[in-house]
């Protein structure tokens, strides 16, 4: 039967008796087949080189589609659960899916779906059946996903507080290369947005003609229109997500300057734009990504409280300024000094402002005023910037809509000393952490560090590839890829005492077994010249500290068309609700340095059996 169906499917290409590699692509794509460019020509090129011709034959054909698509992995098990070795009947395929699968609820109907869905030849589909053929491309779907099929979608709980999720953040958004002389691009709020980003971040300078500018203040970058940006964020804002967005304003503009921002923000975002409170005027708990659909909130310095700026609301407050005192220079990095100017300061001028983070500033601190357009500062509603002071000035004296922006040299030091209060603070108040100013060539730290104390807001560089973006990437997989993730219940509670360090009766501990069977159609190496590597997997766990893992498995060589490894690797996680798994395929080139071909993250809870 199989057999008949390929021939019907393919002889008609062959009314000539050859084809060439351009047909050979298209009658795989035919067969709707998954194929890599690269190793499809590579066979093709090795069966005509045989005979010095272009072209191949019906039978060169079929023993090409055999070498890409009949993995003898898939047969082993196709053989184990078909006593013909030629057809599944459907219990067959449920005692499949139940044994190795792992669902338990897997029943005729199951089966029978499956069957519509993947069995390729018509006759075997009738007969509720499924070939080989089937049985490959069920294998190769997205039903067989290593990603569990439920994750995709949103299935969390949407209606808790803000502070209560991880947001998806990024730094410095308007930046699609370094900190210093590279170009400022609106492409830099198109790609966040459609890779799920929620928070973004937009420098504001004054510009000439009274029009405000977005672009790395004192350096050499580009410079975009404020209205530019506001109007691409108003466009893209709910294409990956109906969820809240937060523009995160450093803002540097006059009040005048403010005043023209505070008119583009409502006069193109409209009824987008978050301008009042949702229910009470009285804000005593943050509202919910639920409740905020399709809302874009300005996060921002704002004057007074959110109740007073709601009494002002239906009030003209145009060339009204109102101006906030705060600490000067009170860590050793500081939103201001996020921006590392050009010249670096002098080593005396930094010990002097390195005061210890974790107290109340000294007497001495110098207080600075800023002053504020009242427009703008209105339209501040749940997102209210407050400098960091302590941990015990925050509990004392924040509101719960005021949050606060911590760089990361700071914050690493609070979680390795203070990593209980930093829980309780996370657990009250939204917490940005941001890179330090001296990544002027837009590296990342890990953000699996600040994940871990619960903070919400950990932004990084989008525009830089590496581990550090495939690990943001990875965990915000989960829940339908929304940008908000709910934090686990030891990191919302108030009264928690949950530390990275030392997770206590927090952990519930889970053993995990990893059995790499093989690849397929791997990135052959840069080396080779033809579709070759000498490819191993990396499995990496990344949580808290006792969590971080890393196994490798041996090195197949000279194979990256079909490399089968068989070894199974086994880890023991405290706190799976925390980690995420990495894959990660090399090429070994020496003994000393690997190459790296491709990766795939996943938070360990979104990770499917079977």
């Amino acid at each position: 039967i199989s057999r008949t169906w390929f021939l019907s499917i393919i002889q008609n290409e062959f009314r000539t008796g050859k084809i060439d590699l351009d047909s050979t692509m298209n009658l795989l794509e035919k067969l709707q087949i998954s194929f890599d460019f690269a190793h499809v020509k590579h066979v093709f090129k090795k069966t005509v080189d045989k005979r010095k011709a272009h072209t191949i034959n019906i039978e060169d054909f079929r023993a090409i589609y055999r070498t890409i698509v009949h993995r003898p992995e898939f047969h082993e098990l196709f053989r184990a659960y078909s006593p013909n070795c030629k057809i599944l009947a459907n219990t067959e395929l449920i005692e499949f899916l139940r044994k190795e699968q792992y669902e338990t609820e897997a029943c005729e109907t199951t089966a029978l779906e499956i069957i519509l869905k993947y069995e390729p030849i018509e006759e075997v589909r009738k007969r509720r059946q499924m070939s080989f053929e089937g049985f490959i491309r069920y294998m190769s779907s997205e039903d067989c996903s290593i990603f569990k099929n439920d994750h995709r979608t949103i299935y969390q709980d949407m209606n808790h507080p803000l502070c209560d999720y991880f947001i998806s953040s990024s730094h410095n958004t308007y930046l699609i290369s370094d900190q210093l002389i590279g170009p400022s691009h609106l492409w830099g709020y198109t790609s966040a947005l459609l890779k799920g980003c929620r928070c973004l971040e937009i420098d504001c300078w004054d510009g000439s003609n009274n029009e405000p500018v977005v672009y790395h203040g004192h350096t050499l970058t580009s410079k975009i229109p404020f209205h530019s940006v506001i109007q691409v964020i108003d466009k893209y804002a709910f294409v990956a997500s109906d969820y809240p967005v937060v523009l995160s304003l450093e803002n540097h503009c006059s009040p005048k300057q403010q005043e023209v921002m505070a008119d583009y923000l409502e006069s193109i975002l409209g009824d987008k734009l978050l301008t009042s409170t949702i229910g009470d005027t009285v804000v005593t708990q943050l509202p919910s990504p639920e409740a905020l659909k399709f809302k874009i909130l300005v996060k921002n310095k704002k004057v007074g409280t959110a109740e007073e700026g709601m009494l002002r609301r239906d009030l003209d407050s145009h060339g009204e300024t109102g101006e906030i005192s705060e600490f000067e220079n009170m860590s050793d990095e500081d939103e201001a000094d996020e921006k590392a100017p050009l010249c670096p300061k002098s080593d005396s001028s930094k010990r002097k402002s390195e005061h210890r983070p974790s107290h109340p500033p000294r007497k001495k601190a110098k207080m600075k005023k800023i002053k504020i357009a009242i427009a703008l500062s209105d339209l501040v509603i749940y997102t209210k910037s407050e400098k960091f002071v302590s941990f015990e000035h925050s509990l004392a004296n924040q509101k719960c809509y005021e949050n606060n922006s911590i760089g990361e040299v700071r914050a690493r030091k609070f979680v390795t000393h203070s990593a209980k209060e930093f829980v309780s603070h996370t657990s009250r108040f939204i917490t940005r952490i941001y890179p330090k100013g001296t990544r002027t060539n837009s590296s990342n730290y890990n953000p699996q560090e600040f994940w871990n104390v619960g903070c919400q807001m950990v932004a990084l560089n989008f525009q830089t590839p590496g581990v550090q973006m495939e690990l943001q990437n990875g965990k915000f997989l989960d829940n339908g890829g929304c940008g908000y993730i709910l934090k686990p219940e030891f990191l919302r509670n108030h009264n928690s005492t949950f530390t990275p360090h030392n997770v206590g009766r927090y952990g519930k501990p889970m053993c995990l077994s990893i059995r790499v069977i093989s690849g397929h159609q791997l990135p052959p190496s840069n080396l080779s010249k033809t579709n070759k590597a000498d490819p191993l997997v990396q499995i990496e766990i990344y949580g808290v500290p006792e969590d971080q893992a890393k196994k490798k498995s041996s090195v197949i060589k000279s194979n990256a068309l079909s490399p089968r490894w068989d070894e199974t690797f086994s880890f023991t996680v405290q706190v799976p609700e925390l980690a995420l798994i990495r894959f990660c395929v090399e090429d070994e080139i020496s003994l000393v340095t690997n190459e790296f071909l491709g990766q795939y993250t996943l938070p360990l809870l979104s990770l499917s059996k079977g």
